[in-house]
């Protein structure tokens, strides 16, 4: 088999090689998840060493969660994989290349206006990767989360939300595109220098105004009230020498009731992002969930019916958000988002080197189907999601392993904070709250997983003394 492939022409060799690496990648995925399905399926008590953190109602919610998420994605996969290996197989790149000219060219823009046919071509090409993914997006979020009870969203709402994202999209991606391509053209034999730099400006450019401009257009961020949560992160904040400007809450309610937390900023101007669903006092989610008293109840009603426990609140109390938000100024007192950051542009930079190599080869244009042209555009999208497929692969796991050892180090230094009992909690609130499976396959773990198993922080942490 082997043998016959390289006995073919270079451009039937390199589009065999494609094809084959995306279904072995493929089939290396639904090996994995077909490990950790395994694991799903037959845990269905709580272990022995998960007794003291995990109740059976709680493991059982988790447990049928991640198995319905994992069943969704094998199908969603296999479509994803499928749908890809058709639209190469039947020339669907060419031909949507093709038509883009053929509009381009209804409003008087010949074959020399490249650039112009490129952004056509990736609108319509955003435009039927949004069109196939909406009902699968639409099954995940009323289907499955709607059934284990994360969606907060209307259909109406979804929908919109959905435009307005392709929108911005379109209206961040065309221009930097254009740019882009332009570049590539005018820069000469250093272009992919250029090309570097001005992806790298580009990217420093969005992290400094996507929390203030692009992400309040879908979710409304309002700052953290006056109180003593507040006064502590700052305190906190100043302990360590972030320079904390403002901590914000964000309405993250509205779509979902899974939580989080972050900072972004450069410099001297670092800010702070709560979910409500993060805060135990301050979600919504909690109000709703308050048990309403029953009208039929009089007072000859037992004590108790009076006394039933309360439903646990979502979220976590202020001392555990603080320990959760010490992790995260870990990260950056440690320097993981510095190193991140040159990672990934040193990766972008050798990206962009071999692409330049690579962008004369005319057999990868017409392994596609190229036969008469050789857009810069398509060059792009054959060379970084074809060709360095392989690469890719081997970085994604590399990224996976350093991230798990960044989160082992943030977790680390909150401990030195004094924050391991809290932060010990807040871990256990977060996973039952987000219906985390605590149990793992390792090979699944270790290829899937940027942040460590619960188990596996928990024993890190130590033996805390839980109250």
């Amino acid at each position: 088999m082997i043998k016959l492939i390289f006995d073919l022409p270079a451009e039937q060799q390199i589009f065999s090689a494609v094809l084959g690496f995306s279904w072995a990648v493929y089939l290396w995925e639904a090996y994995l998840a077909y490990r950790q399905r395994r694991i799903y399926r037959s845990i269905t008590h709580v272990p022995p060493e998960l007794g003291k953190i995990m109740d059976t109602e709680t493991f059982e919610k988790s447990r049928l969660y991640q198995l319905d998420k994992s069943n969704f994605s094998f199908w969603s996969g296999l479509y994803s994989e499928t749908e890809g290996t058709f639209i190469l197989l039947m020339g669907g790149i060419p031909f949507l290349w093709d038509v883009a000219g053929c509009v381009t060219a209804r409003f008087g823009f010949g074959q020399e206006y490249e650039i112009t046919q490129s952004l056509v071509f990736l609108n319509l090409a955003t435009l039927f990767s949004a069109l196939t993914g909406l009902p699968w997006s639409i099954y995940n979020t009323f289907v499955i989360e709607e059934k284990h009870g994360f969606n907060q969203q209307t259909l109406e709402f979804f929908l919109k939300d959905a435009v307005k994202k392709f929108v911005v999209t379109q209206c961040i991606l065309l221009p930097v595109t254009s740019l882009l391509l332009h570049i590539i053209k005018i820069g000469g034999d250093y272009f992919f220098v250029y090309a570097w730099l001005f992806t790298l400006g580009v990217s420093l450019v969005l992290v400094t105004i996507y929390a203030d401009y692009i992400a309040p257009l879908f979710d409304k961020f309002t700052p953290l009230p006056e109180g003593e949560l507040k006064t502590e992160i700052e305190a906190m904040a100043k302990s360590i020498s972030f320079p904390l400007t403002k901590v914000y809450v964000v309405e993250g309610s509205k779509r979902s009731s899974h939580s989080n937390a972050y900072f972004y900023g450069f410099f001297k101007n670092k800010r702070i992002v709560l979910f409500d669903t993060l805060l135990e006092d301050y979600s919504p989610l909690n109000k709703a969930g308050e048990p309403q008293p029953d009208p039929a109840e009089t007072d000859n009603t037992p004590s108790e019916s009076k006394d039933r426990p309360k439903i646990k609140k979502q979220g976590c109390n202020n001392p555990e958000i603080l320990a959760v938000l010490g992790h995260e100024l870990g990260h950056w007192k440690l320097g993981h988002t510095v190193k991140n950051i040159v990672i990934s542009q040193m990766n972008s930079f050798l990206c962009f080197f071999l692409f330049a190599s690579l962008i004369g080869r005319k057999e990868l244009f017409l392994a596609f189907g190229f036969h008469d042209s050789q857009p810069t555009l398509i060059g792009l999208m054959i060379i970084f999601q074809f060709i360095f497929s392989p690469y890719n692969e081997l970085l994604s796991f590399c990224l996976t392993v350093l991230s798990r050892r960044f989160e082992f180090q943030a977790d680390a230094f909150a401990q030195g904070m004094g924050k391991a009992s809290e932060l010990y909690s807040a871990l256990i609130k977060l996973n039952k709250d987000n219906l985390g499976f605590p149990v793992a396959d390792w090979l699944f773990s270790m290829w899937h997983y940027s942040h460590p198993p619960l188990l596996e922080r928990l024993r890190a942490l130590g033996n805390v003394k839980q109250d």
